[in-house]
């Protein structure tokens, strides 16, 4: 409600938050008032940053956010968008350089409140208190919604249609700028008589210390108050109370120092699928409604073409023409005094969407709640890290967004690789702005992919992370040592030690390696330390592309392998099959990790002894396959899968393979054990699929096999089968099928069959090979870069030109050259 009472009672302006119809008719009912001081629903903490609300770099959405000084992640936010009755209230103020001031409980309890409850939840219900003197919300208190009572009252079975109709879309009356508020504020008088609280009894509480705060304000500046709050509490502080009856409600109120400042907001969390819920569905639609000064609902359709159009949907001006028209129909049929979001929405549907809802719920995702960002000033309160993080962001050109995009990064340009150092060091601190994601027609190390989306929660990240440091690098090695000395397994130390590397912490890395080393050196578990190889692998090659010294990195790599290629065949024996399948994926995670140790070799001088190690450790992985491969106690899923890798290496041949096959699915064999053979041979999704399309031997094998299998023992292996082939591409599958039908072994040629090997010639076909020349010109560049003779002549290209032919996975000209020959 608000009026006035008779002549010396404060103008009391109840307000539906974040409602435009009430923010126009705020501002109206002040522009004819003109107080003196205006008092609005808010932490009194705040009263000190109602001055930045004008300045030029502050844009809505925003919000205050309180958090507890020594426990940054409890927290608190008010939102406030261009639209909320509160904003225009604070700018009104502003504007005419009247006094405005908060007055709702203060922070310092509202969180220390929180606090208690939580800690009441942790004990017995017989142990539970009231905490501190506030008064506790029963669990079976039946909170109302005082809007939909109203709702149900006039007949509508919509809050928020009989919102919109009756305030919303009803302009302010010339001479009769308070109507509006002394309706509703009847209405909530008789609410809270019928209803009492309507099961909101810490209202009681704030309400208390609202009433004290207006008679401070009648104190000091008479009767000429304004007080802007929500109209639910227009009753109460209309109420006749004494000062000592309200104080007694809020004596022993617990308290938690805590810091206050403005943080941006979207429009998204304004919403109620947020999480953040302030009470409207529609934030994009209500901005609109408010900043369309004229004809709304002819420019909220010409806003909806233009969005349609962008995603080349066709939608022409005669489109909108009908979208309004038909949006006015409904409304009068409706009986509605202006066409709402429900009437819009129809039109759009029927005339600008042919009756679909999938571009529907694009209009509903990017206007109907939109994905605005506001901004405040550089002179806000921050924590120094937050301060920092600012800075970064402007030298980096990383403006953060509420819509989510992707951001491609090339590591070898430096403003890129500053990106990917920020993003990953807020990572480590907890800051999730950006999520790696896979590089799109890219698979090597110069390339990253992120996902970036900043939601206002990430402040309260920021505040948290700001006890480790106050600057991004100093928080991010601070974080990184303690959760190395933290880390419960091998595993974690080894992804830590990746992500210092990754975010290029020189002086955590240290730490974390010696840590590393001393779990290595104690850890016996083979699959522990079979988890932990495959990233400190990574590691070096994240290394070497930033430019990192990563000698001890690698030295501890080099011993975690050997005491892998030591431990594994013992650790492979009589294992049932959830472990043996585990331990297969261990094997392929030493597997891929070593062919990583093993790249590089003759890289270049002086690194003879390096490459000759790497070359070792590879040639002592193979030995340990083929130990694995031939041992009858090694359960078959990792002796198929050992075949598989030594083969993939070129380290065993075809015919040695086909033999190792024959030999286990020979009759003698346990058809549980064939079948996991073949699983580990040609399942997990490693192409073994197109390895028995192009070897129809192997396919032979496995199909006589199949066809032998008893009938009683099929239907044990069957599963197993079934989940190697099914994941195999369709067209693999459909291929495999043709050939098992025709017949294996009846494609091949006279040229196969001479050659001994199905699908290759005996000799090397010149002819064919040369036909790629001409494709290799076009992609390398010009001719003399490609040495046709085999002669190692690349032409007069000199080492600059040669860095800049430099390709996106880091192999440059000479590498592809040589694969062309």
């Amino acid at each position: 409600m608000s009026e006035r009472d008779g002549e010396n009672g404060p103008l009391l302006l109840g307000v539906r938050h974040h409602g435009p119809g009430s923010a126009r008719a705020v501002r109206a009912a002040l522009e004819a008032a003109g107080p003196r001081t205006v008092l609005i629903e808010g932490p009194p903490e705040a009263d000190a940053l109602i001055a930045l609300a004008a300045d030029e770099d502050m844009r809505p959405p925003v919000a205050l956010l309180a958090h507890v000084v020594d426990e940054p992640g409890r927290s608190a936010f008010w939102p406030l968008a261009e639209f909320s009755p509160e904003w225009v209230a604070i700018r009104w103020a502003l504007e005419h350089g009247v006094p405005a001031r908060f007055i709702d409980l203060p922070a310092t309890h509202t969180l220390a409140w929180g606090r208690e409850e939580r800690e009441d939840q942790e004990q017995e219900p017989s142990e539970k208190g009231e905490p501190g003197g506030l008064p506790p919300e029963p669990a079976e208190a039946v909170r109302i919604d005082p809007l939909a009572v109203l709702a149900e009252t006039a007949g509508y079975d919509d809050a928020e249609r009989w919102w919109e109709d009756v305030i919303e879309h009803r302009g302010a009356r010339d001479g009769d700028a308070f109507a509006p508020f002394e309706v509703l504020g009847e209405a909530m008088g008789a609410l809270r008589e019928a209803f009492g609280t309507g099961g909101h009894e810490r209202d009681l509480v704030r309400e208390a210390y609202m009433r004290l705060q207006v008679r401070a304000a009648q104190r000091e500046f008479g009767d000429d108050v304004a007080v802007v709050c929500g109209a639910w509490h227009v009753p109460a502080l209309r109420q006749r109370t004494t000062v000592a009856a309200d104080r007694a409600l809020l004596k022993g109120l617990p308290k938690a120092k805590a810091d206050m400042t403005w943080v941006p907001w979207t429009h998204r969390r304004l919403s109620r699928m947020s999480g953040y819920g302030a009470g409207i569905d529609s934030p994009g639609w209500y901005g609109h409604l408010f900043g369309a000064a004229d004809r709304p609902i002819e420019r909220w359709m010409t806003k909806v073409a233009r969005l349609l159009r962008d995603e080349d949907r066709p939608v022409s001006s005669a489109h909108v023409i009908e979208a309004v028209r038909l949006a006015d129909t409904l409304a009068a049929m409706r009986g509605r005094p202006l066409p709402g979001l429900t009437e819009t929405t129809d039109a759009v549907r029927a005339v600008m969407c042919e009756g679909s809802d999938v571009p529907l719920a694009l209009v509903h995702d990017r206007l109907v709640v939109g994905d605005v960002l506001g901004e405040v000033p550089a002179a806000a309160p921050a924590v120094p890290l937050q301060r920092d993080l600012d800075r970064l962001q402007r030298r980096l050109r990383l403006k953060p967004e509420a819509q989510e995009r992707e951001l491609e990064l090339d590591l070898r340009k430096e403003n890129d690789a500053g990106r990917s150092r920020l993003l990953h060091r807020l990572r480590l601190l907890g800051i999730e702005w950006g999520e790696p994601t896979a590089s799109r027609g890219s698979t090597g190390t110069f390339r990253e992919t992120w996902r970036l989306r900043w939601e206002p929660e990430l402040a309260v990240r920021v505040a948290e992370a700001g006890v480790w440091g106050t600057t991004v690098l100093a928080a991010a090695t601070a974080k990184a040592e303690a959760d190395a000395v933290g880390a419960r397994s091998l595993a974690d130390v080894t992804g830590l030690a990746e992500r210092c590397l990754l975010a290029e912490l020189p002086d955590a890395l240290p730490v974390v390696m010696r840590i590393l080393a001393d779990r290595a050196a104690l850890d016996a578990d083979v699959g522990h330390l079979a988890q932990a190889l495959p990233a400190l692998v990574r590691s070096l090659r994240y290394g070497d592309v930033r430019g990192t010294d990563t000698e001890a990195l690698a030295e501890v790599a080099a011993g975690l392998a050997e005491r892998v290629f030591v431990g594994l065949p013992p650790a492979c024996a009589a294992l049932d099959a959830d472990a043996a399948e585990e331990m297969r994926g261990h094997v392929d995670a030493v597997h891929g990790a070593v062919g990583l140790l093993g790249e590089g070799d003759g890289d270049g001088e002086g690194q003879g002894e390096n490459s000759a190690s790497r070359a070792g450790i590879r040639g002592r992985w193979h030995g340990v396959l083929r130990t694995l491969s031939g041992r009858d106690t090694v359960p078959g899923v990792v002796r198929g899968r050992a075949v598989r890798l030594l083969l993939d290496d070129g380290a065993l041949g075809q015919e040695e393979a086909a033999r190792l096959m024959g030999l286990v699915l020979s009759p003698g064999t346990e058809p549980a054990d064939a079948a996991a053979w073949i699983e580990g041979f040609v399942g997990g999704g490693s192409g073994g699929g197109m390895l028995l399309v192009h070897d129809e031997r192997l396919l032979g094998l496995v199909d006589a096999w199949l066809t032998g299998v008893p009938g009683d023992a099929f239907t044990d292996v069957l599963p197993l089968l079934r989940r190697t082939f099914s994941a195999y591409e369709p067209g693999v599958r459909r291929t495999l099928g043709e050939l098992v039908r025709r017949g294996p072994g009846t494609r091949g040629s006279a040229t196969a069959t001479a050659s001994g090997i199905p699908g290759f010639a005996p000799d090397l076909d010149a002819a064919r090979a040369d036909a790629v020349l001409p494709v290799l010109r076009l992609l390398l560049g010009p001719d003399e870069t490609v040495d046709v003779e085999g002669s190692g002549d690349t032409g007069t290209n000199d080492s600059s030109t040669h860095n800049d032919a430099t390709n996106e996975n880091g192999a440059d000209d000479n590498d592809l050259v040589g694969v062309g020959r």
